[in-house]
């Protein structure tokens, strides 16, 4: 099966169906000849122009008033791909690299750029044949586009650079070789086209959306266990109570609660108690704002990714050439710092939630073990996550309030949204750390609250998780708990 690229506005969910079922892509006519008709509007521009257009018959940057002449146009393009190749760091991981080319690809369709189809099919074979080009973290600015990350995704199709392909690391041309492919030869505007934009961040949101909507739901569904572990209260889930005050994620969670909890004999039955601490009293407040960031982040990247991000910008039919910034990355740089406090926070509260369950409170033995002083149970798990709350915290130094000026202070004003995106990364993968904690700790301690049952839907998710991590009576190595406590919450379906 294969997906068409048109100029249709990609929906998150189908991208991420694109990469799941590893679906095809192909060109539509309509992308075809919008590719076309703007790539035959810039060669008859450039046989009658005398006045000259950034980019295409000039320098970069600060060198763009220096003229190039006409017989150097295409090599101009290469040396762009070859020069601005200079990234450093950990190597992309191959997901985000693949939605680089996807959303690259897509860009390029809409038929602004003045590319050649034959560049847009290569991206195409090489996104089909999963040859996923190298690509290392750091080296964007955020502004001019992704220049470094994006010289590194484009510099195979010349042949140069290194590509993954089943698993092993390869010299691009050799791929290439292998293939019967020729190296792209670059027309004139062909090199800043591929380079200007914002595919290295949009990809690197389009990854962290998905993981955080699930991470937001799986914070649901383990302070649940945890709210009945603890013995907690179902009141400040009543939907009256946020009905006055009617924030969308709020709500929502407040609802959620409702559902997971429904039929519960734990939370139903009397309690001695008259209120919870705040960290299990305010989940609908506190989980619901970060819902309704997560929303406000996704709309956000939705919008990125079916835009035209290069400069300069065609438009073939109102006969004008646009040197602007779309470039700049400054929506996406704002949304990844808010993003990464919202997921931060749920951390945070998390953390409250562990530390709350193995403090020997409402009838829980201290560690939740046996014999403790003998035995350290939950003691350390908890620690682990204190310590990664703090790092979260200290990740999330906004990206967005720094700049940084280059190419001669040409480019005065940077966002510094891909620092922003993979740090945002590391907030999401350290939150799925600590909830995976918090459900090891809270599966543990709600073993204390039998013969009672929680609801039919925690049960469940309760058996499925024992299949393969135990309860913990007497003291042993738990990293491997944690790392398969980690593995549950990628791999299990929530049907709620």
């Amino acid at each position: 099966m294969n997906f068409k690229i048109s100029p249709e506005n990609l929906k998150l969910e189908k991208v991420g169906e694109i990469l799941n079922k590893n679906i095809k892509l192909c060109l539509s006519k309509e992308s075809v000849d919008l590719i076309t008709h703007c790539r035959s509007y810039l060669d008859r521009k450039l046989e009658n122009n005398t006045s000259p257009i950034y980019g295409i018959t000039t320098g970069f940057g600060s060198l763009h008033n220096k003229t190039i002449s006409p017989d150097q146009l295409n090599k101009l393009q290469e040396n762009l791909v070859m020069s601005h190749a200079c990234g450093t760091g950990s190597v992309v991981k191959n997901d985000i690299v693949k939605l680089m080319l996807l959303l690259k690809i897509h860009a390029l369709s809409l038929g602004k750029s003045g590319v050649q189809v034959e560049t847009v099919q290569r991206l195409i074979d090489f996104f089909n044949e999963g040859i996923i080009p190298v690509v290392y973290e750091q080296g964007s600015l955020g502004a001019s586009g992704d220049l470094a990350p994006l010289a590194h995704l484009v510099l195979p199709l010349l042949g140069m650079g290194e590509v993954m392909y089943k698993g092993k690391r390869y010299e691009a041309g050799r791929i290439l070789k292998k293939f019967g492919w020729s190296p792209v030869e670059l027309k004139s505007k062909e090199g800043l086209a591929l380079l200007n934009g914002t595919q290295f961040m949009s990809a690197y949101g389009v990854y962290i959306i998905a993981m955080a909507e699930r991470l937001s739901a799986f914070a649901d569904i383990t302070s649940a266990i945890s709210l009945e572990a603890y013995d907690g209260r179902l009141d400040p889930f009543f939907e009256c109570i946020h009905a006055i005050r009617p924030h969308k994620g709020q709500i929502s969670t407040a609802k959620a609660f409702r559902k997971i909890l429904k039929g519960s004999q734990l939370i139903s039955r009397t309690k001695a108690h008259v209120q919870d601490p705040y960290s299990f009293r305010c989940i609908p407040q506190v989980h619901g704002a970060s819902k309704d960031a997560i929303n406000h982040a996704k709309s956000v990247i939705l919008t990125e990714i079916n835009s035209v991000t290069d400069n300069p910008t065609i438009f073939p039919d109102e006969d004008l050439i646009v040197s602007g910034g779309n470039f700049h990355g400054q929506p996406l740089a704002l949304i990844f710092d808010y993003l990464a406090i919202a997921l931060a926070e749920l951390g945070s509260i998390s953390e409250r939630r562990i530390y709350r369950l193995i403090a020997g409170q409402r009838d829980l033995p201290e560690f939740l073990v046996a014999n403790h002083g003998l035995n350290s149970g939950f003691m350390i798990p908890q620690y682990t996550a204190a310590s990664i709350v703090s790092q979260n915290k200290q990740l999330c130094t906004p990206s967005s309030v720094d700049s940084i000026p280059s190419s001669n202070e040409q480019e005065d004003h940077v966002s510094m949204g891909a620092n922003g995106a993979t740090r945002l990364l590391r907030v999401a993968e350290n939150l799925e750390r600590i909830i995976a904690i918090e459900l090891f700790t809270a599966i543990q301690a709600l073993e204390f609250r039998r013969p009672l049952k929680s609801s039919q839907f925690i049960e469940e998710v309760v058996i499925s998780y024992r299949e393969t991590i135990p309860f913990i009576k007497d003291d042993k190595v738990m990293y491997g708990e944690i790392a398969k406590s980690i593995d549950f919450i990628r791999n299990f379906e929530i049907k709620l």
